[in-house]
């Protein structure tokens, strides 16, 4: 009893530890802002590798996304007659739920397990430490950049998503169903206010945070996770946990700013 006793109490210690952690990991990125000078070069970098290389999976998931709520609306929006509030149904769908929900899965998916993968390597390499051995600030360095690309880079990709989504819709509901095409725009702009957008961006700023803070903060800390084992066994592990947290954490947050916002 006493060892399970301790056990439990170790694990919590553990846990307890791990959030501070993360709380002074948050912190430090942050303030790397306001330090002097700043890596602008390093930034328009990470904005290129997490942000423009991530359009064409944006691309292709906003627009099939945007084809199947066409698809999906139209057959039930049929049964009511009413048909022409399919682009109604497709851009509030957009804007308020899957476009910055899926677009923040995609970037994790892409950009957020390399990110972990790449500060899990630098750490197991001792690369940071060096960095540190130089007095070369690693928060400046190399988190700050990453935290400022994705927190700009994934609302301008959820507004991409939801273009491509609409034009989706449009090409599924007016294209191949029939659907009017004035129809479609004029339910479009009757239903959708700024305060639909605005909610959709806010989530995206939230997301962005939530995947950049979990990826990186995983990747840095590889060597005092527990059970992670050592060398290219903990990075996969970190980067697999990471990918899976962060998603968790987009969805738990989804849920939890459109309960407050909407």
């Amino acid at each position: 009893m006493a060892q399970f006793v301790r056990k439990i109490g170790n694990i919590s210690l553990y846990y307890l530890h791990d959030i501070g952690r993360m709380g002074f990991f948050l912190f430090f990125a942050l303030t790397g802002v306001f330090k002097r000078p700043f890596r602008f070069g390093a930034l328009v970098r990470q904005i290129r590798l997490i942000g423009v290389n991530s359009f064409w999976v944006i691309f292709f998931t906003g627009a099939f996304t945007g084809m199947v709520l066409g698809v999906q609306g139209y057959y039930s929006l049929r049964k009511f007659g009413s048909e022409g509030l399919l682009g109604s149904a497709v851009a509030l769908s957009l804007f308020r739920e899957m476009g910055p929900v899926l677009t923040a899965l995609m970037v994790t998916g892409r950009a957020g397990s390399a990110m972990c993968a790449e500060i899990g390597i630098m750490r197991n390499s001792e690369q940071l430490d060096a960095l540190e051995c130089m007095a070369i600030d690693p928060f400046r360095y190399l988190i700050t950049p990453k935290f400022l690309a994705t927190i700009i880079s994934i609302p301008i990709l959820t507004l991409f998503f939801d273009l491509f989504g609409i034009c989706g819709g449009y090409f599924a509901g007016v294209g191949l169903l029939g659907v009017n095409p004035g129809a479609y725009f004029s339910g479009m702009e009757s239903s959708v206010v700024n305060k639909d957008i605005n909610l959709g961006i806010i989530k995206s700023f939230v997301f962005a945070l939530l995947i950049v803070w979990i990826c990186a903060g995983r990747g840095y800390f590889v060597h005092v996770i527990r059970n992670a084992g050592y060398g290219a066994e903990a990075v996969s592990k970190v980067t697999t946990q990471a990918v899976v947290f962060s998603s968790i954490a987009i969805l738990i947050w989804d849920f939890l700013i459109t309960s407050v916002l909407l």
